[in-house]
């Protein structure tokens, strides 16, 4: 028989990881995200946008729910200055949001490489192969997102169980839906700006990592 705990907040967690190629040198693409000010802001929309700090943003991501019970989640982030090709991105504390009985954990990396089209699958079989470039940088990103919410009374009617696995499915379905835009919004704003051709949708990838013990996360 579950036991319920009422005013303790519930944790949700997902974690997923992918790639995003970029038709440009490591110099030219570090230059290009250095300068998130301009893309972060272009690309990120539909969510609100609004800077935070010296390397910072606020996001609202949108409004989301399930038994009746919803949110609109805000979160502010920092991204680091890059150290050897390697970006962090994560979550701050912001007095000036309202939490509104959610709490968001968020930590995303990205590493970058460059990459040989005539070694890669996906454009050796390309017939734009002759005009590719010799070289390719691809992104390696991971994100670690994890949230605690604080439920009205009336959402424990429903079984816990049901309301863990709902929301790490919620969870995971939100990323899904906003990782895959964000990145084809960059590499159509990368291109753009060096009137370049958008590579296949294979070069952007996002998947799940399945973890061990999902639900005994707690917030």
């Amino acid at each position: 028989m579950e036991t319920i705990i009422l005013n303790q907040p519930m944790g949700f967690s997902t974690k997923f990881r992918g790639i995003m190629d970029l038709y440009g040198d490591q110099k030219t693409v570090t230059d290009y995200l250095n300068n998130h000010q301009g893309w972060f802001v272009r690309c990120a929309s539909p969510m609100k946008v609004e800077p935070f700090c010296d390397n910072g943003y606020t996001l609202t991501v949108g409004r989301y729910g399930a038994f009746g019970y919803e949110v609109e989640p805000q979160m502010s982030v920092i991204l680091e200055p890059p150290m050897a090709g390697h970006y962090t991105m994560y979550s701050v504390t912001n007095p000036e949001l309202s939490s509104d009985g959610y709490e968001v954990d968020y930590y995303s990396v990205m590493d970058i490489e460059t990459i040989f089209p005539k070694d890669i699958d996906i454009y050796q079989k390309s017939s734009d192969f002759d005009s590719l470039p010799n070289e390719i940088t691809r992104i390696n990103w991971q994100l670690d997102l994890r949230v605690s919410v604080n439920f009205p009374k009336f959402i424990y009617k429903v079984p816990t169980s049901i309301i863990q696995s709902t929301g790490d499915r919620l969870l995971g379905q939100i990323v899904k839906q906003v990782s895959p835009r964000l990145s084809f919004k960059v590499q159509k704003d990368f291109h753009s700006c060096f009137d370049l051709p958008i590579p296949p949708k294979k070069s952007r990838t996002c998947e799940i990592v399945k973890q061990k013990n999902q639900n005994q996360y707690a917030a």
